[in-house]
């Protein structure tokens, strides 16, 4: 039992401190708890052959099919776009209704949540949020009064399905896996859905107040661009005429670096070492502002006006690009020089944003972190070809390159459809000794449907899948095993019971949540899910209670995390481009984690008769 708690104690060390992503610690603790002899090889492995993993995987390829038809965009779109109204209106004015912050937010939450009820949120995150972007830049709105809404909108809706988020099908797989029936398709809706409407109506009348006034990196680039570029132009004279940027010295410069060159109306970025200097070049770096003195000592060059500067800036902004650098990066740990960033991308970092705040440090000796936000001034192709990359999260729009919902389209709506009936209303197979289908059958038949009808290709498909996701929940199955075999189970549970004793059976279930809640903002949420299950069986067991509303208060507290950029996946997505600061969740979200809390727990208690 001590062993596994060391380890235990470990995973939540490693992975609080970003040391090493969740797929590879908790493979590493799996390694252990099986050398240790707390797991026998068959216990270790039993995870990765779990259905609700195995489910998770499935709807992995569904999700990237519907999201090749570009109807992720035209719902965003439809949905945001309308007519200015003649009559203007302050929006951030409290009391009005009509084209108020409030509504417009509503407005943009309504088919985030639905959607993200039934596909996968983090792309559904990541297209909406350049669009939001737009939408609100041209109602001269904060970015920020709408990104923090858009994360949570995506945890509503997932916490209102079985496939709304992979935490929910973890813990049906591990019901499964218990000897119990498993949750229905809409069954934890009831905890869901209400949850979902205090939530609105906290952000309606109170959070949008207490959501910070703060816009993104590119509009501050519109606003100010010297503080983000340096501009020179190559005189006719100039000594540095005909030399390469390497012998130029152009590339060893302090706190700035060359980012691209405007020659004859053409921008050339990124710059190689062996790209030579004409008359007229107009140069662009990026980096601290005060490097323009390093820049003036060199000679053979000469700074431009304000006014040349904004005109150039406006238009270089084209061919920027904002991401935001993913759990499972290459680069993570690794500064932008040392990680070779501008030859592995083809892409020159103009800015880097870090929990709101600007790094303005030398690019290229900034270490980047996960959830980490790069300006990037990238050739024409970058889009196209990191649009799916593990690397980053793409938060630029996309239109140009995503083809219009068409046929396709319908295809892959009316397939996913068909999956969610079968799933959630009818179909039976002998096989299944006359039970319902359930949701891996219904998955599995859909994938097949969506690659035969060529919405999405086999490489594509394979493309698709997040192992590393897989190897998490997968090993994190053989920790929750190790907990329940060296007792460490149960001795957390009892002290859970105690502690909760005075407030009763629903103060274990309250126990539950708020010990996953708190896993949950610590490590990842499939994570912390694997890992209370069992706590939560034992809890249960001590109780003379059904597991059912346990595991249903596993899965709630799992998805609340709205406290933190770091719980939640979609948090870290909009930190950046939000321009919010840890304490801006904190703000918004610790309110709204009590609120929610009270009401999953009443919520569960009554409809379980507790």
């Amino acid at each position: 039992m001590y062993i596994t708690l060391a380890i235990l104690v470990l995973i939540f060390l490693l992975l609080a401190f970003d040391v090493a992503g969740a797929d590879m610690v908790f493979g590493a603790a799996l390694i252990l708890l099986l050398f240790a002899g707390v797991l026998a090889p068959r216990e270790a492995l039993a995870g990765f052959s779990n259905k609700g993993m195995a489910t998770v995987g499935l709807l992995f390829i569904v999700s990237r099919a519907v999201e090749n038809t570009g109807v992720f965009q035209a719902i965003a779109q439809w949905f945001l776009s309308e007519k200015r109204s003649s009559r203007q209106e302050n929006p951030l004015r409290p009391g009005r209704f009509s084209g108020s912050l409030p509504v417009l937010m509503m407005k943009m939450m309504v088919p985030v949540t639905f959607l993200s009820a039934f596909l996968n949120n983090t792309p559904i995150v990541t297209i909406f949020a350049p669009t939001i972007k737009n939408w609100a830049a041209a109602r001269r709105l904060p970015v920020s009064k709408f990104l923090i809404p858009l994360s949570y909108a995506s945890i509503f809706g997932g916490i209102c399905t079985l496939i709304g988020t992979s935490t929910n099908l973890v813990v049906h797989g591990m019901m499964l896996q218990n000897g119990l029936e498993g949750f229905g398709f809409f069954e934890v809706a009831r905890a869901g859905i209400p949850v979902a409407v205090v939530g609105y109506v906290y952000l309606f009348f109170l959070g949008q107040r207490l959501l910070p006034h703060r816009q993104d990196v590119l509009t501050g680039l519109d606003e100010d661009p010297r503080e983000y570029f340096i501009e020179m132009i190559v005189p006719p004279d100039s000594p540095l005429i005909g030399k390469t940027i390497e012998q130029a010295r152009l590339r060893s410069l302090q706190g700035v670096y060359l980012t691209s060159i405007e020659r004859a109306g053409t921008y050339l970025a990124p710059i190689t070492p062996d790209r030579r200097l004409a008359p007229g070049d107009r140069l662009f770096f990026a980096g601290r502002t005060d490097g323009v003195s390093d820049l003036m000592t060199r000679g053979g060059l000469l700074p431009v006006d304000q006014e040349t500067l904004a005109a150039d800036t406006r238009a270089i902004r084209q061919h920027l690009v904002e991401v935001v650098v993913s759990g499972t990066s290459p680069v993570l740990g690794r500064s932008v020089r040392d990680a070779n960033f501008r030859s592995r991308y083809d892409a020159a970092v103009v800015a880097v944003t870090r929990k709101g705040e600007r790094v303005n440090t030398r690019l290229g000796d900034v270490t980047l972190h996960s959830g980490d936000t790069l300006v990037l001034l990238a050739r024409g192709g970058f889009v196209r070809r990191y649009r799916f990359s593990r690397d980053f999260f793409l938060v630029s729009p996309v239109e140009k390159i995503v083809p219009r919902a068409g046929r396709k389209g319908v295809f892959a709506l009316v397939t996913v459809t068909v999956m969610i009936l079968l799933s959630a209303f009818g179909g039976f197979l002998p096989e299944l000794g006359g039970n319902r289908i359930d949701m891996f059958y219904a998955a599995a038949g859909a994938a097949l449907v969506l690659v035969a009808g060529k919405v999405i290709s086999p490489d594509e498909a394979r493309e698709a899948i997040r192992w590393d996701v897989l190897i998490t929940i997968g090993a994190a199955f053989g920790v929750s095993q190790a907990l329940i075999n060296s007792g460490a189970a149960g001795m957390i549970s009892r002290g859970m019971v105690n502690l909760f004793a005075p407030f009763g059976t629903v103060g274990a279930l309250m126990a539950v949540y708020l010990v996953t809640c708190l896993f949950t903002e610590l490590i990842t949420n499939n994570a912390a899910a694997a890992l209370v299950v069992p706590i939560a069986f034992e809890a249960a067991r001590q109780t003379g209670l059904s597991p059912v509303p346990f595991m249903m208060a596993v899965a709630m507290g799992a998805s609340a995390s709205f406290a933190t950029p770091i719980g939640y996946q979609t948090n870290l997505i909009v930190q950046g481009p939000g321009g919010y600061r840890f304490l801006d969740f904190l703000r918004v979200g610790i309110p709204l984690s009590i609120l929610t809390a009270v009401t999953g727990i009443t919520a569960i208690a009554v409809w379980y008769g507790l």
